[in-house]
């Protein structure tokens, strides 16, 4: 067991003016990542608080992984970002970084067998409580991506696109996502064939084509549509 025009009423187009080089460059600008909302949390909670992100809730294969992080904003480690928006490179970078300088970080895990037991939701339910109760240092409250409340070992407060909005949610977006990537890899060696250590048990066209010839492993999720019907034929 693995512990988100314009037009007028009267049918005119309306001309609208040319943007600015200045204005142009204002809209692309994007947000980063900060400590606003932790800093507000620990000012209403009283006490420490982590951010928590999930990965690997779409797979067709391997266990859902969740991250933990509580990280000391006098020693930050620069570049931390919502781990989609990093290269493989720089997420395992970050996740050294973020190791050695937060104040306390856990990763958990929950297996293909509790995600077939529990569903995904819960079975990730289980990997972020598994990532808090992995902390050195228990957090008062959390900060958890996405807008399902989770029952976590402390309060819990959402945000949808926390992972591109929240500091802490961003590193533990990293480490989630490091540290299953790292484990698909181990299954790829386990189970050669399906390419899991470069889809990494996503849809794609190698692992449709793997799992036509092969069948299911054992690391794939039975109760997932593609592989149920291979199972049923």
């Amino acid at each position: 067991m693995l512990p988100s025009q314009g037009g007028s009423c009267d049918g005119r187009t309306v001309k609208t003016p040319a943007k600015t080089p200045a204005k142009a460059k204002l809209k692309e600008a994007r947000v980063f990542p900060t400590l606003g909302l932790e800093f507000l949390l620990i000012q209403s909670s009283g006490g420490p608080v982590c951010g928590v992100d999930e990965a690997g809730r779409g797979p067709w294969a391997g266990p859902v992984s969740a991250g933990a992080v509580i990280l000391n904003p006098d020693d930050l480690p620069p570049g931390i970002d919502d781990s989609k928006a990093l290269t493989h490179v720089r997420r395992e970078a970050l996740e050294i970084e973020i190791k050695a300088r937060a104040v306390a970080w856990g990763v958990g895990f929950a297996s293909v067998e509790e995600i077939a037991e529990l569903n995904i939701l819960h079975a990730t339910g289980l990997a972020m409580c598994r990532a808090i109760e992995a902390l050195q240092v228990q957090p008062v409250a959390a900060l958890v991506d996405g807008n399902y409340r989770f029952k976590l070992p402390c309060d819990v407060q959402t945000v949808v696109g926390g992972d591109g909005l929240s500091l802490s949610i961003a590193a533990a977006s990293i480490l989630a996502k490091t540290a299953r990537d790292r484990l698909m890899v181990e299954l790829d060696a386990e189970y050669p064939g399906y390419g899991f250590a470069g889809h990494k048990g996503y849809n794609a066209p190698v692992h449709q084509e793997a799992l036509k010839t092969l069948g299911p492993c054992p690391a794939h999720r039975r109760g997932w549509a593609p592989i149920r019907a291979l199972l049923e034929l």
